[in-house]
């Protein structure tokens, strides 16, 4: 809730809040014996670093005695989380946790809410093939963290296999403000299209200094800081930016789109998250809100569709999980990749100005 992942972190708690709203105005979630539980949450700050979590992790298991985990936003300070959560055979749910190679290490209790890293700026290159059919060169300049160099290397792969030439591949560290350099090597190598950035703090800086120094580019695309609601703070240097989100106010999942796919329907419906979300908060939520309130209603079904809380039972409900929501489609890997996740899908944002001129 403070450092440099605070923006981010604070959406997904809300989320969670809201989520726990939820199941105490439905009184509870029931058992198979009939009775209920009203989840309680406990949290710490882990101010966005990650030689505190697995002391916190620690604590919250030993000394709290949590009975189920979500892990801290992004992928690192998750990676540090579930290492915890393994030793004490505690189920984490993943919120904010995208890097594949965090579900590559053999764990048997870390289910995975986002979809994949290496599935984020894919669908960016597919959207700029469509919208551009001339455009050849592309500039990934990404935060050297786990998350977004994950991204980006499977972005540079994706970008080489559909025919683009890779001008520029360069991370800068966590905690740049000052992105001329990198700038100059773009507008040096000429690309038709930046992709990249890192998280808010980060890509908030980067994409309003492309915008002063007036970049002649085509597309750019960056990763979560535009689908963080505060990005609209940089006026008009968001304008046109595009982003891969998990989930998007604009999303059209329904109980007929889960009836179209055979799948379950499971929780609230898209405008009644958007406009309880808004009651509570003020504004619209984003994707990281979301993934809070959907890693509460993955443990909820789960423990409705066993009727129990004992971690075992919980475990055996999310490896059959496979059900449509708000947030889209959920189903996890019960096999090599254990907890990965599997269906979830991407969607594309673009700031761009409404009807009024704002």
């Amino acid at each position: 809730l403070t450092g440099k992942l605070n923006a981010e972190a604070k959406e997904q708690l809300q989320g969670v809040q809201l989520w726990m709203d939820d199941v105490e105005k439905a009184g509870g979630i029931k058992l198979k014996d009939g009775t209920t539980v009203k989840p309680e949450i406990k949290f710490y700050d882990d101010e966005s670093d990650s030689k505190r979590i697995q002391s916190l992790f620690t604590k919250l298991i030993t000394e709290d005695k949590a009975d189920f985990l979500i892990s801290p936003y992004s992928s690192g300070l998750t990676a540090a989380a579930a290492v915890v959560a393994e030793q004490y055979g505690k189920v984490l749910f993943a919120i904010g946790a995208a890097s594949d190679s965090t579900f590559e290490q053999g764990y048997k209790n870390i289910y995975q809410i986002y979809t994949p890293s290496s599935r984020y700026l894919t669908g960016a290159i597919d959207l700029l093939k469509q919208a551009d059919p001339t455009a050849k060169k592309i500039a990934i300049v990404y935060e050297k963290e786990k998350f977004s160099t994950d991204v980006a290397t499977y972005a540079k792969t994706y970008a080489a296999d559909q025919g683009y030439e890779l001008v520029l591949f360069e991370g800068y560290e966590t905690g740049t403000v000052d992105f001329g350099p990198f700038i100059s090597k773009i507008e040096a190598t000429q690309p038709d299209a930046i992709m990249g950035g890192g998280h808010f703090a980060d890509g908030s800086t980067f994409a309003k200094q492309v915008y002063e120094k007036k970049v002649p580019v085509k597309f750019v695309s960056f990763l979560v800081a535009p689908a963080v609601p505060e990005f609209a703070d940089i006026g008009d240097s968001a304008l046109y930016v595009t982003a891969p989100s998990q989930w998007e106010p604009l999303c059209n999942y329904s109980k007929e789109n889960a009836q179209t796919a055979g799948l379950p329907w499971y929780g609230i419906s898209v405008a009644d998250f958007v406009s309880e979300y808004k009651g509570k908060f003020g504004y619209e939520p984003g994707y990281h809100a979301s993934g809070g309130y959907v890693a509460g209603l993955v443990l909820q079904k789960a423990i409705e569709d066993t009727g129990s809380i004992e971690s075992a039972q919980v475990k055996t409900a999310l490896e059959k999980m496979d059900f449509m929501s708000f947030y889209g489609r959920i189903k996890f890997d019960s096999g090599q990749a254990y907890g990965k996740q599997m269906s979830h899908e991407m969607v594309y944002l673009q700031w761009q100005k409404d009807a009024t001129g704002k």
